[in-house]
């Protein structure tokens, strides 16, 4: 009886002595994260942190909004920007996995207009290409709409397309994704929004989505665009608009006004949530989302130099010595990252709607010294 009893005691002081340790780096983490929004101007912050496969972190930092002073909750929405492109590769991976369509699709076939860089004719331009960035294409003439890059509907079509040769260059292009939108309403025959929510989010069980009208606005944040030359913050309400009424919809072509390529609306825990499935290779919480095949073709490199894969990227340039997946984001003022490490279980989010912060190694700021910040103080 005093083995057993002295057993339960000496496990006691090491549960409460794991506590306090615990308690202790998350506020020394949080006084850092304090000190880096004081250093870049930020706003606010969401972050949360996933260690062997849970969340064991998250908060909220700042204001949600500057001129009503509210406090930003780890339930706010943020539009996410670029991480949105991983959602729209994930629908496809599923539809592929279905037997609907395949990676090595001719482009034009699925979206029903010539797509072909005028410059090589006769190279076929694949869906891979487009959710890979080596398609050739590029934003020169703007993504919100597809006439842009419709020989029908624009006569500067042939300007979307680069010198290279599709399949053998990169250049990062949210046009791809726009485009890819599109096919997922064609192949699927759901509206885009409402595959996505359907297929990813709801399986998971996140809040969020690309339909403003689906959502609770009071939980927008908003975001802020800061002026280098005025030294001001300016709100960017513009994140949350579309670009189409739902009246004038047009499926498979009107698909940009949700903006596949940048426009989910979730908060940094939900979005942690979603990552600790492509962390698990398609599966998180019992639920397989698509396969690990799929999955593990997402986080395979395309692209050597940049390391890009469909819709995940590699880098080591992030946390020293780490070599991490994910995406980043940046639009309207906002600033995102997603990344984790497969093989060691652990990943982290960081969304600020606002900062005053320039680019080092490829990466914002204020975004890498938060994500270093929360790694040595809650994983490493």
């Amino acid at each position: 009886m005093i083995k057993v009893a002295s057993t339960k005691f000496i496990l006691t002081i090491l549960f409460f002595s794991f506590s306090i340790n615990s308690f202790g780096q998350a506020k020394q983490a949080e006084a850092e994260i304090q000190n880096i929004m004081k250093k870049f101007d930020v706003v606010g912050f969401s972050v949360a942190v996933v260690k062997k496969g849970e969340i064991v972190y998250k908060q909220s930092f700042g204001l949600k909004d500057v001129e009503s002073n509210t406090s930003l909750t780890d339930n706010s929405l943020f539009r996410i920007a670029s991480i949105s492109k991983s959602f729209s590769a994930t629908s496809i991976m599923q539809l592929v996995e279905a037997g609907k369509l395949s990676l090595d699709d001719d482009f034009s076939t699925l979206l029903g207009f010539k797509v072909r860089n005028p410059k090589y004719p006769e190279t076929m331009i694949t869906l891979k290409m487009a959710l890979s960035h080596t398609s050739s294409l590029n934003d020169s003439q703007g993504y919100f709409n597809l006439d842009v890059i419709n020989p029908a509907k624009n006569p500067d079509w042939a300007k979307c397309y680069n010198d290279y040769q599709p399949g053998v260059g990169y250049q990062y292009c949210n046009l791809n994704y726009n485009m890819v939108g599109a096919i997922i309403e064609k192949v699927s025959g759901e509206r885009f929004d409402n595959y996505v929510k359907q297929h990813v989010l709801n399986p998971l069980g996140l809040y969020g989505g690309y339909n403003v009208d689906s959502l609770d606005a009071t939980r927008f944040v908003t975001l802020y665009e800061y002026d280098s030359k005025l030294k001001t913050f300016t709100a960017s309400p513009s994140a949350y608009n579309r670009n189409t009424a739902l009246q004038d919809y047009v499926m498979g072509y009107s698909t940009p006004s949700f903006s596949p390529t940048g426009g989910m609306k979730i908060s940094a825990t939900d979005l942690a949530k979603y990552m600790m499935m492509h962390m698990n290779y398609g599966k998180s919480n019992g639920v397989r989302v698509m396969s690990k095949k799929s999955s593990k073709l997402m986080q395979t490199k395309v692209s050597d130099e940049e390391s890009y894969g469909l819709a995940i990227e590699g880098t080591d340039k992030l946390i020293p010595g780490k070599s991490m997946k994910g995406h980043t984001g940046s639009a309207y003022g906002l600033y995102s990252a997603m990344f984790f490490q497969p093989k060691e279980k652990f990943g982290i989010v960081v969304i600020t709607n606002g900062c005053n912060a320039g680019y080092e190694n490829g990466y914002n700021k204020a975004i890498a010294e938060t994500v270093n910040t929360l790694y040595q103080n809650l994983i490493k």
